[in-house]
């Protein structure tokens, strides 16, 4: 339970620190003037400040803000503060600043995977752990512990390269050569069409033969620059994966009950936590790209909304009327909140129900 809670409290800490310090950035940058940069809500716990900025982290630890100089409609400025708050600012600064957030937060996973990838990750090998009877590997020969090293002459190493390329066969016959009791023999065997479900339980045909993995692995590290791309890959395929799973769920093919909220992220933080460094960075990265896209859904208080409004301004060459804009920012901070106490819900389910 502790290991939960300080893990909990360092990733969420660090999440919310990358994504206001984007806004931070942008905002100093295009000359806006801070007031305010908060870690959590609520009450100060304990804050310093320097030069016009407070620095400080508040009770509750869900969220963070950045206070802008005018940022409220009703501020009373000077005028060489008016100049600096961001009301006067163009629709594209406030663009920028307000989309700096969640692009800091691609950005953080980009180099949390980029150094994951650097460290080494563990990658199970072709080597197989068990074959199913009456399957085209079982009726081929190919036997449990073999190590496939090749397909069709071309050299793999790793058991994705080798789901892959059956899974692409299209049902043609493979020429498998494989390791087995130190002499390499060459099997063939033609891959099946099966009907399996995909990860948000979808049915899909793929070809398979019949093979499991093993539970052999080996660290594979790449140079920085691989790296890197790796990172860049990683966050674009997990950025998808969330977009597609929020689509899926509109769908209804996904359950909205998969859902979950700090309570459910806490447990997994301690999960992860235990396992060491690179599995507790590769979950913070993923958690940064899920905070990221959350952000962009054009909903009223989330930075998606308000990028709404700046560019419907954009189209329109108006600002939206202000009791517009505050009639949205209630119906998004009260769906905001049912979403909250809907999570909270599922994770609650969830530990009753185990």
């Amino acid at each position: 339970m502790g290991l939960n809670i300080i893990s909990f409290t360092i990733l969420l800490g660090i999440l919310i620190f990358v994504h206001e310090l984007g806004h931070f950035l942008l905002a100093k940058g295009a000359g806006v003037g801070v007031l305010k940069f908060s870690l959590g809500f609520g009450p100060r716990l304990v804050g310093k400040k320097i030069g016009e900025t407070e620095y400080c982290i508040s009770l509750i630890p869900l969220g963070g803000y950045v206070k802008m100089l005018g940022e409220s409609e009703g501020d009373e400025l000077s005028p060489e503060d008016e100049l600096r708050s961001f009301q006067r600012q163009s629709v594209y600064k406030k663009i920028g600043i307000v989309l700096a957030g969640p692009l800091f937060n691609f950005l953080f996973a980009i180099v949390a995977f980029t150094l994951i990838y650097s460290v080494g990750v563990p990658v199970h090998t072709a080597r197989i752990g068990g074959v199913q009877e009456g399957t085209p590997a079982y009726n081929a020969g190919i036997q449990a512990d073999d190590l496939i090293v090749a397909i069709d002459g071309k050299e793999l190493t790793r058991w994705v390269e080798l789901a892959d390329i059956i899974s692409a066969s299209s049902g043609r016959k493979l020429q498998l050569t494989v390791e087995r009791n130190d002499r390499v023999v060459d099997i063939f065997v033609t891959p099946d069409k099966f009907t399996s479900s995909n990860i948000f339980g979808e049915d899909v045909e793929t070809y398979k033969i019949g093979i499991t993995v093993s539970d052999e692995t080996f660290t594979e590290r790449v140079n920085p620059l691989r790296a890197f791309g790796q990172g860049v890959a990683q966050t674009w395929g997990f950025t998808k994966l969330t977009y597609l799973t929020l689509v899926k769920m509109v769908q209804r093919v996904v359950s909205p009950k998969t859902l979950g909220g700090p309570i459910l992220i806490a447990q997994m933080s301690g999960q992860y936590a235990k396992q060491g460094l690179v599995p507790f960075m590769f979950f913070m990265a993923i958690l940064s790209i899920n905070l990221g896209v959350l952000n962009l859904l054009p909903i009223p208080v989330l930075d998606g909304g308000h990028l709404l409004f700046y560019f419907i301004e954009i189209v329109t060459r108006r600002e939206i009327n202000l009791k517009w804009r505050e009639m949205a920012q209630q119906i998004g901070f009260f769906l905001l909140i049912m979403l909250m106490i809907f999570v909270f819900y599922n994770d609650i389910a969830r530990i009753v129900g185990d």
